[in-house]
């Protein structure tokens, strides 16, 4: 493809789904939360305006995509979003003009702004960040920023003093880390963590967990630690086969007290997601970044991490 190819731009339908999720999955610049079964499954809540490119009558793009008035997100389902590109035949001149096609697209649909959140290079298999070019060609402002804490297994620097000293307690307690299917549970625990400690709420609820790891079983995976007869810590984590990202992190007062997390992500790291490129503890922002919740941060840094940016911009048509 180059820079003169011609575009077949065409809104995403049910009927596309089989071929949505086969070229999403041999992508380099997309995980399982592109997939239809992942996308899908709050589908009453968003008018859904994913997009398909096609050239020559074969699949090279796409675009998860929602739509509230004459506003274009991608996708505000998601944690992240960005175009879903082919790891070869591509290369940013090309994507330069598939852009411009799409933003001439967009304004004769009517869309006056889009809100782009770019897939973080973390997720990456291979670069692919000509979006990021396109924004600042298209003169995109940010209009978010978030902190991540990310480390590499491989090259993982262990925990600081504070973590080795409340690890090496919870060893001693004899206190193993398993695998659990009980996501009613965890989701309890989440719940009274998050309402006590940040005055939040899970994104997802009890029952949308529950549906996502069945669909998800090897990508979603919860690992707890049980004391005293009840769960009294876990994390769940989202699986790409490139970065696992903790997903959400909860304790009971009981947890933290035996330091039950420190043994979680010792084993999560070193043992469990050991080969994964990346092991990434989320973020610590609220408030699109603009207020840093230091509290956070200094623990997942205690964990190993340093930051990643999670950002998120604003093209005016």
């Amino acid at each position: 493809m180059t820079a003169t190819s011609d575009w077949e731009i065409t809104p995403y339908t049910s009927a596309d789904r089989e071929e949505w999720n086969r070229f999403a999955a041999g992508s380099p610049c997309a995980t399982f939360l592109f997939d239809r079964g992942y996308m899908d499954y709050h589908a009453d809540r968003f008018a859904d305006a994913s997009l398909m490119v096609r050239h020559g009558g074969k699949t090279v793009a796409l675009l998860p995509a929602n739509r509230a008035g004459d506003t274009l997100f991608s996708h505000q389902g998601l944690t992240y979003g960005g175009w879903i590109l082919p790891e070869r035949h591509l290369d940013a001149a090309a994507f330069m003009s598939l852009w411009q096609e799409w933003l001439a697209f967009e304004k004769r649909r009517g869309t006056a702004e889009i809100i782009y959140k770019p897939l973080p290079h973390i997720y990456h298999r291979i670069p692919s960040e000509a979006d990021l070019y396109m924004l600042f060609r298209s003169g995109a402002t940010l209009i978010e920023s978030a902190v991540s804490s990310t480390l590499r297994p491989d090259s993982f620097p262990g925990f600081n003093k504070l973590m080795k000293r409340q690890l090496k307690k919870a060893l001693q307690s004899g206190l193993r880390v398993a695998e659990t299917t009980d996501t009613a549970a965890f989701s309890v625990m989440l719940a009274e963590c998050l309402r006590q400690r940040h005055s939040a709420v899970p994104v997802h609820s009890a029952a949308e967990l529950e549906l996502l790891r069945s669909r998800f079983p090897d990508r979603i995976r919860i690992f707890a630690v049980e004391a005293e007869g009840a769960m009294q810590a876990g994390v769940c984590v989202y699986d790409t086969g490139i970065a696992a990202h903790a997903q959400y992190i909860a304790s009971t007062p009981l947890g933290r007290e035996l330091h039950l997390l420190p043994l979680i992500f010792h084993h999560l790291i070193s043992a469990e997601y050991a080969s994964r490129r990346y092991f990434d503890f989320g973020i610590s922002c609220e408030d699109g970044g603009r207020y840093l919740n230091e509290g956070l941060l200094r623990q997942k840094t205690a964990f190993g991490g340093t930051p990643t940016v999670y950002t998120r911009w604003r093209l005016t048509l």
